[in-house]
């Protein structure tokens, strides 16, 4: 174990540093450099002063903008209790075991959309979070084009294609993402807010405990305002992530005995996007 923990520390080390920061970077860096240092390395970074010729930054901002812009144009939205889709929760009919649920998906004009997402309180035991993937920001969101660049370019360069796809999310406070791992190269771009992540180099992927959890699916009634989770049928298996990084009241010795290769090693990289930066990881 003791040559284990030095092996995690020593790549780390090698190509992240002794810092739990992300760098950030005061402009966008050229193709070879982006490539060279951290690309090749698999290492994170904050690009500042990237997008600033997006018409975006100055015009998403307004609730007006977005909803005239797109209308009455219909966008998927995902529906769940309390904001965390595509993650683990207690199993519906064994609550001592977890399953991976999927939010209930919800097409409906982006106006509608929008509102019910930035007001959050007025629904209670509901978040809603446009998070749909499989480049919805060329499909759904497509009367936005022309206020973003279609690639961008340093990083088209240094990886050597287009993007494959591009997605637009819109979440509030209560929108959070799972710990998972990502098979594709990054560019995370924040227009408006910040979100914040903690981060994990591929060579922690043993210390996720990523096991196989029966796949549930959430279902919302609108006339009673209650949610539903009810197994797949036939059984699917999903592998997720065993760990919840920020630990449940009551429940921490317990999680920190079951995870031991998490809780006790190195810590995740935190950072906080904001607008106007762009995250590659």
């Amino acid at each position: 174990m003791e040559e284990l923990e030095a092996l995690w520390e020593e790549v780390r080390e090698l190509s992240l540093g002794t810092s739990t920061h992300i760098e950030r970077l005061d402009l966008p860096p050229s193709p070879v450099e982006f490539l060279r240092n951290f690309v090749t390395p698999n290492k994170p970074c904050i690009i500042c002063n990237a997008m600033e010729h997006w018409p975006a930054l100055s015009l998403w901002p307004s609730d007006d903008y977005l909803c005239q812009a797109l209308g009455s144009t219909e966008v998927s939205v995902h529906l769940t209790p309390n904001g965390r889709a595509d993650s683990l929760v207690p199993h519906p009919t064994d609550p001592s075991s977890l399953c991976f649920a999927s939010a209930h998906v919800q097409r409906m004009p982006f106006p509608d959309a929008f509102h019910l997402i930035s007001d959050p309180d007025k629904n209670e035991n509901l978040v809603a979070y446009a998070q749909q993937q499989n480049d919805c920001f060329r499909t759904e969101y497509g009367a936005l084009a022309s206020d973003c660049e279609a690639h961008i370019d340093w990083a088209t360069e240094a990886l050597g294609y287009l993007p494959e796809a591009v997605n637009l999310w819109i979440g509030n406070n209560l929108s959070e993402t799972a710990f998972h791992k990502d098979h594709y190269e990054n560019l995370y771009a924040v227009v408006n807010g910040e979100k914040h992540f903690l981060l994990l180099p591929p060579t922690d992927v043993h210390r996720l405990y990523i096991c196989p959890y029966p796949a549930a699916q959430y279902s919302y009634c609108q006339d009673t305002g209650n949610f539903s989770l009810n197994l797949e049928d036939p059984v699917r298996y999903v592998p997720w992530c065993s760990i919840n990084p920020y630990l449940p009241q009551g429940r921490d010795k317990t999680e920190m005995d079951e995870f031991p290769l998490f809780f006790n090693g190195p810590k995740p990289f935190e950072c906080t996007v904001k607008a106007g930066e762009i995250l590659y990881l």
